[in-house]
């Protein structure tokens, strides 16, 4: 699924970028700039949502009420996932000490992410794409494949097979001294958010119906559908549109599983250190350069995902 050659001209270096691809010190000064304010913003905005979702949920106190507040919980979650990579790259919080405080307390733990290894298995992601030290390859080696083997992955990320995977871990790793610590953390974390939305709704079962379950499985679609539309089908290589697809972004990827601008991977791939708020302007900037094309751009997340399914 590699653009040709044609598609991917050589065009670096430019007047404003580099031969890598990165912005010139002048440019890349701006675009890495970190916006505290708005991103504690950001930060408390989901939180809001998610006592909007739920509140409203146990207000109306029907079953489709419920049933809406389930659906909506996976894409907030897609909005944890991406601040939290925020946090792992020290991009949300210009205070390092701020930044991992609330990348891990806030952010990470709530939603059952450890995030230190996180940051050390996405670091070896960025350092080669498609290597030997590959953390993700398992979401997105194997691609092409055929319809019914995607459909068959989707199917188990949906009933919770591969949120139980991802699950136990956390209980088995008690028994590990090094990573006790962090396990105890993650699942006292999740006991206080247990207690408070008990405390709050007076309803025991809205944790696991509300925040457990949208987390085993509808995050597991979304996280999958993601994660292929990023790197499925491609391979190893300097040039990053040789790793990474490029997405054309519409309003209902946005908001459903690509929030805060992340749909914008291969920006991202060619730049680490540029915050979610300026990667439009640096996608934009490697359209102006003519390093990003037609020719290497999908019309829409379903165009590429039929292409996965190829096979």
């Amino acid at each position: 699924m590699v653009a040709g050659a044609a598609a991917r001209p050589d065009v670096l270096p430019t007047d404003r970028l580099q031969t890598n691809g990165m912005a010139r010190p002048e440019l890349r000064a701006d675009l890495r700039r970190i916006d505290d304010a708005r991103n504690a913003l950001t930060v408390a905005s989901v939180w809001l949502w998610v006592a909007v979702i739920i509140g409203g949920a146990v207000w109306v106190d029907r079953w489709w009420a419920y049933l809406i507040a389930f659906v909506l919980m996976g894409p907030m979650y897609a909005r944890f996932a991406i601040l939290m990579h925020e946090a792992a790259h020290k991009l949300l919080f210009t205070n390092k000490r701020v930044n991992d405080w609330v990348g891990t307390w806030l952010v990470a733990y709530p939603t059952w992410t450890p995030i230190g290894l996180y940051r050390r298995g996405h670091f070896a992601h960025h350092k080669e794409e498609f290597g030997p030290n590959e953390p993700d390859i398992a979401f997105y080696g194997g691609y092409p494949c055929d319809r019914r083997t995607l459909r068959r992955r989707l199917v188990r990320d949906a009933v919770g097979i591969s949120g139980w995977k991802n699950f136990v871990p956390l209980f088995r790793s008690l028994k590990v001294r090094s990573f006790r610590r962090t396990s105890l953390s993650i699942i006292g974390v999740q006991l206080v958010l247990w207690a408070g939305m008990w405390a709050a709704t007076g309803r025991w079962w809205i944790y696991p119906l509300l925040w457990w379950l949208p987390w085993m499985t509808q995050w597991r679609v979304i996280n999958r559908l993601r994660a292929i539309a990023e790197h499925g089908g491609l391979e190893a290589g300097t040039d990053r549109r040789v790793t990474t697809h490029n997405v054309r972004q519409g309003w209902v990827a946005r908001f459903w599983f690509v929030p805060f601008h992340t749909g914008w991977h291969l920006a991202h791939h060619v730049d680490m250190g540029v915050p979610w708020r300026n990667l439009p302007r640096f996608h934009a900037e490697l359209e102006r350069a003519g390093y990003i094309t037609e020719g290497i751009t999908y019309p829409g997340y379903r165009a590429l995902w039929r292409a996965l399914a190829s096979a």
